[in-house]
């Protein structure tokens, strides 16, 4: 997928764990790590907010675009 997750980057940043993240946030640490790990297939803007707000980020310190492999994509 060319969206790639960096929430583990800001993670070590902020020397905050996942479960720390999660709670903060008010999802639950499972549905942190589908988001973290690539496997999500939406992200509601409300939650890329209080990511945003708790990790003191922007939305592209979390995501970011990256071209596909033309061989393998």
């Amino acid at each position: 997928m060319p969206i790639s997750v960096d929430i583990d980057v800001m993670l070590a940043r902020r020397k905050m764990s996942v479960g720390e993240l999660a709670d903060r946030v008010g999802i639950t640490p499972a549905n942190l790590a589908v988001l973290k790990n690539g496997r999500a297939k939406a992200v509601r803007f409300a939650t890329l907010a209080a990511l945003c707000e708790v990790l003191e980020c922007q939305p592209g310190d979390l995501l970011r675009w990256e071209a596909e492999d033309a061989v393998g994509g």
